[in-house]
């Protein structure tokens, strides 16, 4: 309980210690033990999707069958990190604060099946998804069922293809508000703040198995109007 009050509202330890009757040492001491036991989880809740077509776009004619290659959304979000002054400029995004760049993709059953966390804030995505797929164990995309394109007009697909991009965003966005942490100024040091990203989209996944109907998942499937609109397109 103490580890989810602390990464859900950002509660720094004396204030937990205070709150819960335990000595910060004690705090700080369970605090990394539970983050370890569940970095241990990654591997059994943040899994691969099988290459079938998802439900979420088999039974959807928006999406079928345009995007019926589509396992998944993959994009980056920023995530606020402290680091020594000696470094800061690498991790100074272009919105000028210092973050973290983080590498996720999202399945149709709004759930993380890979995340890349810990390159600095200044790195191009194209970096980050080149250094992710190069790793052993790092992203696997397959390879597409089907060479054939678009069916339809270019304003159709780029109005559901924006529609699924969405998605991801907004997964983001219920992370940040669920871990207030991954939205506020941290205070450990930048490996903790690496594994604390990691055991956030842990938790989520958890989540998301046993209660996907949590009302802060709401928001993820309710349609905005911009959705709706067929974006210009430029050649």
């Amino acid at each position: 309980m103490i580890f989810l009050h602390i990464i859900g509202h950002n509660v720094r330890f004396q204030v937990i210690g205070s709150r819960y009757y335990r000595s910060t040492e004690t705090v700080h001491r369970y605090f990394r033990i539970v983050l370890r036991v569940i970095l241990k989880l990654y591997k059994l809740v943040i899994r691969s999707p099988d290459e079938s077509t998802p439900s979420e776009i088999r039974n959807n004619r928006r999406f079928y069958p345009y995007f019926k290659d589509c396992i998944g959304v993959l994009d980056g979000t920023h995530v606020r990190a402290s680091v020594p002054p000696s470094i800061e400029g690498r991790f100074r995004s272009r919105k000028g604060g210092t973050t973290q760049n983080v590498l996720a993709a999202i399945t149709f059953d709004l759930k993380f099946p890979y995340v890349l966390a810990g390159w600095e804030g200044s790195a191009h995505d194209s970096r980050i998804l080149s250094d992710a797929l190069s790793r052993p164990r790092g992203l696997r995309i397959p390879e597409e069922f089907s060479a054939q394109g678009p069916e339809n007009a270019k304003e159709l697909f780029n109005l559901r293809h924006s529609s699924l991009r969405i998605t991801i965003e907004r997964v983001f966005g219920i992370l940040k508000k669920r871990f207030r942490v991954l939205d506020d100024e941290p205070f450990w040091n930048f490996q903790t703040q690496v594994d604390i990203v990691l055991v956030c989209c842990i938790i989520h996944n958890h989540i998301m198995g046993v209660n996907p109907n949590d009302l802060l998942n709401q928001g993820l499937y309710e349609e905005s109007e911009s959705d709706l609109i067929i974006p210009t397109l430029t050649e």
